[in-house]
């Protein structure tokens, strides 16, 4: 793997994390807003290999050439989905969101699974901004050795 290369897993990790990290903050902003439905992040690991080429490769590193079978991934943003679950259905006669019979359905957000959620694609975009820095300063030494 090249040194471009582990950049732009790293500008790949940070534009799908830093896609997460919008997505829950609009899920937390949106908690008491009625009939609003949690949005979930697909978030795709896009392995370049087959199945068959790891094998492969898993064969060729037990046997003493030490390739390593993980070399050409990354993530992508695949989409949002809604979260099938309901909110609590609350009798309020009088909102503007109330069905026939006076009822509003209450947001389906969960604080603490947004929190949570928010937690780790923070890390997981701080790994993604370390890998890009780690390849800068590995590109700036190869600069010095070669001058």
């Amino acid at each position: 793997m090249g040194i471009f290369s582990a950049m732009k897993i790293g500008c790949d990790g940070l534009k799908v994390h830093g896609m997460r990290l919008d997505i829950s903050s609009k899920n937390i902003a949106n908690l008491d807003t009625p009939n609003y439905v949690r949005k979930i992040p697909l978030v795709v690991a896009t392995d370049r290999s087959s199945f068959l080429s790891v094998m492969n490769q898993m064969k060729e590193e037990a046997f003493g050439s030490g390739t390593m079978p993980y070399s050409s991934g990354s993530v992508s943003f695949a989409g949002v989905v809604e979260d099938p679950t309901l909110g609590e259905k609350i009798y309020k006669p009088g909102h503007p969101d109330a069905d026939k019979n006076g009822y509003i359905r209450t947001s389906n957000v969960d604080p603490l699974v947004e929190m949570t959620d928010a937690i780790m694609a923070q890390r997981a975009y701080e790994a993604s901004l370390a890998i890009i820095t780690i390849s800068k300063s590995m590109a700036d030494k190869a600069a010095a050795i070669g001058s």
